[in-house]
């Protein structure tokens, strides 16, 4: 039965079995409430309209007796209850019109239309009425015949309809254009997706069921071409990210990959699949149908469709940029920029007894120098694989550096224990079997937020630690550990700022011969002032400038500051004394150093002869081969070599047979030894060694004068010490030569 058939206004009462009565079939039949405390005009109402069929839907009837009731029933279902017939006086004589407020301005549901019915026309007047409240009619309960009843209801129901589907067009496109202003968000691509299929499903008047599909595994994370559902709205939309095969509806999916195939739209009875293509992108957009779409739809389809796949290219190639920026390329794993958003994310605080871990592969150069880069990348695709199987979704992963990489979870999960096991079996990667040894830096969080890039800092810490770890192979983050590291940057950043304001000094330790006890050479010593009137001991800040490569500045300062007091020495008449000068094994990796030796000596324009360089054993043991050539090339030029410390290292002597040295310096250690009435074998040793080489010998911390007397007759050459003179500034230095002239 359709509208046509109502010609007449008589009332046709049929059998009422109630059988669906309170079905509620959302989407698919317009749901009418009525709202009256009239039982019969229930009856009347529900028994005029049964067989009305608009757009092919049927209507659902929805019973409320109050005002009361309708609040709680229009609770339940919302806007899609397409019609309210509502009576104005019930429970009270303008319970009906608190209705229409609460629903209007109360519960902000403005797509229902609401048909007001009264029995008493007097009550209040229908204009305005009209005027006051947001209804679509206001009738009395006598107008209401079948016929004008069944005309108002299609009317309403057409309004609804419309209004609907402005609805679902302002909300496809605020998803499209929220998606779109948001396109580096994590959930940007299903947003947009999303708001595709809603919008296109408005424009040809159909319910926001359909998906959007793509053979796109990239823009979620997969290495297949299957064809994924990026969007979808409805009962489609718990099946987003997923392969169109779990659907589990062949139709859906043949059409769909015929879709993609032929590369154009389809139109059949019940479903349309409309193409999308851009710049090599593509997709398919699936949506069921209750009618034909009509030419005038199919067109505005066509330019709807134009203009979004120019959206479509840009999601893909947002997300393409967003991959290059957050992932790595790879293994896929979030890189250090996503590793950091992801420690700065507050959820993983909220993680009972959570640890952050760096793993790093040791001795992976020698893979890829040895073996190939290829294999390199291999394995790191291994060892990625290897963490995905080991740890589950609650721990995240990712590629920090180059063969670094990341780990935050559980302490339980993220442990040495089981991070090492991981590694306890070797790689199979193409025909080589690599066994891998890793060295780890964790880092306990607490509950306190912190900033990921500290965490991270604090993880580095811990892992550049545990690399100087002898005993294990990982080491935890400590606080002490970063207040040291703190501290050494502090001093470092200090020591730079002083040296570049040239606050430094270099002062003279005299150095006397033992048997006049006159001053033949001094040894330059620097000294920093700590700026309260003392003075930072070299055994601080030495390390410090060699650890951050200040050393080479500091030593080619000290060599031409050297090379000026020589010639200042040799303009007062004191051009015999010599000045000796510490080399640290950072000054010789310099390729410059012989260089710049050579040019203090003739920029002073001293006598390379008076200009002694000094290195320790372990210097030597270091880099053999480049202090042995560096010093032979000096040897040449004039200059002295002294070995200093000797006897504390390990010295190689055939190492030793190879410096081209002058001076052999007995160190303190062994020039404390010597008491009254005991020998210092180690210290007659030396001497020994030194005259059996044809070289001088100086003892250092030379301070009684029994251990003067003795270093004499073990036949010890020269001293230096503290019975002699302690280090002193030039000028006093002058004034020391001055009192011994």
């Amino acid at each position: 039965m359709s509208a046509m058939d109502y010609d007449n206004d008589e009332l046709i009462f049929l059998d009422d079995d109630g059988s669906t009565d309170e079905q509620v079939l959302l989407g698919k039949d317009w749901n009418i409430l009525i709202v009256d405390d009239d039982e019969e005009i229930h009856t009347v109402t529900r028994l005029a309209l049964s067989d009305l069929v608009v757009n092919d839907r049927k209507l659902n009837f929805i019973h409320a007796y109050s005002g009361k009731q309708a609040k709680e029933l229009l609770h339940e279902y919302g806007n899609s209850i397409a019609i309210i017939l509502l009576d104005v006086v019930m429970e009270t004589d303008d319970a009906g019109f608190e209705v229409v407020k609460y629903i209007r301005e109360d519960i902000k549901l403005f797509e229902p239309r609401i048909i007001l019915r009264t029995g008493q026309p007097g009550y209040a007047p229908e204009e305005q009425v009209i005027k006051v409240y947001d209804i679509n009619d206001y009738k009395t309960k006598t107008e209401l015949t079948r016929a004008k009843l069944l005309t108002t209801i299609i009317a309403s129901l057409r309004s609804y309809q419309q209004i609907i589907t402005i609805s679902q067009n302002r909300a496809g496109l605020e998803k499209i254009i929220t998606s779109s202003a948001n396109l580096f968000e994590e959930h940007s691509v299903k947003a947009f997706c999303e708001g595709v299929v809603t919008q296109i499903s408005s424009l040809i008047g159909l319910d926001s069921e359909g998906l959007l599909c793509a053979r796109a595994g990239s823009l979620i994370d997969r290495e297949d071409e299957d064809v994924y559902v990026l969007g979808a709205a409805g009962e489609y939309a718990k099946y987003i990210n997923k392969p169109i095969e779990e659907l589990q509806k062949d139709e859906i999916a043949d059409n769909v990959s015929r879709c993609l195939r032929l590369k154009k739209h389809i139109f059949e009875a019940g479903f349309s699949v409309l193409f999308i293509s851009r710049a090599g992108f593509e997709a398919a957009v699936y949506v069921r149908q209750t009618h034909e779409i009509s030419d005038l739809d199919r067109d505005l389809l066509e330019v709807f469709l134009s203009s979004i796949s120019v959206g479509y290219e840009n999601v893909n190639l947002f997300h393409e940029l967003r991959n290059a920026a957050f992932r790595d390329w790879l293994t896929r794993l979030p890189n250090r920029n996503e590793f950091i958003n992801m420690l700065d994310k507050p959820h993983i605080f909220a993680c009972e007894d959570c640890c952050v871990a760096l793993v790093d592969v040791n001795h992976f150069s020698d893979i890829n120098d040895g073996l190939g880069q290829e294999v390199g990348n291999d394995l790191l695709r291994a060892i990625s694989d290897r963490f995905q199987t080991a740890f589950g979704d609650d721990v995240k992963k990712g590629r920090i550096g180059a063969d670094v990489f990341g780990l935050i979870g559980p302490a339980t999960s993220v442990s040495p224990d089981s991070i090492n096991e991981i590694f306890e079996s070797s790689f199979q990667v193409g025909d080589h079997t690599l066994p891998v040894n890793v060295t780890l830096g964790l880092c306990k969080l607490d509950n306190k937020r912190n900033i990921g890039i500290e965490i991270l800092k604090r993880t580095n810490i811990a892992l550049n630690r545990a690399k100087k770890n002898l005993t294990d192979n990982f080491e935890y983050y400590a606080k002490d550990i970063e207040d040291q590291t703190t501290w050494r940057l502090d001093m470092i950043r200090r020591l730079r700022n002083d040296f570049a304001a040239r606050k430094l000094e270099l002062w003279f330790q005299p150095q006397v011969d033992l048997l006049s006890e006159k001053v033949v050479g001094m040894e330059g010593l620097l000294r920093w002032p700590d700026g309260d009137g003392g003075y930072i001991s070299p055994a601080v800040f030495v390390p410090l400038a060699e650890y951050s490569g200040l050393i080479v500045d500091i030593g080619e300062w000290v060599l031409e500051e050297s090379c000026r007091r020589l010639q200042q020495l040799r303009e007062l008449d004191y051009g015999h004394l010599r000045v000796a000068v510490n080399i640290s094994i950072p000054q010789f990796r310099d390729r410059l150093f012989v260089d710049k030796v050579k040019h203090a000596l003739s920029t002073a324009n001293c006598d390379p002869s008076l200009l002694e360089l000094e290195i320790t054993e372990s210097v030597v043991m270091d880099e053999p081969q480049i202090v042995i050539d560096a010093l032979r090339a000096l040897k040449e030029f004039g200059v002295k070599i002294a070995i200093d410390d000797f006897g504390t290292g390990f010295s190689s002597m055939s190492y030793l047979q190879q410096l081209p040295l002058d001076r052999l310096k007995v160190d303190r250690s062994f020039v404390k030894d010597i008491k009254p009435g005991a020998s210092a074998v180690l210290a007659e040793t030396i001497v020994t060694l030194g005259n059996k080489l044809g070289l001088l010998t100086i003892a250092e911390g030379v301070e009684k004068r029994e251990q003067a007397s003795y270093m004499i007759k073990l036949g010890c050459d020269e001293a230096q010490g503290y019975l002699y003179a302690k280090p002193m500034p030039f000028d006093d230095l002058l004034e020391l030569l001055k009192e011994q002239d």
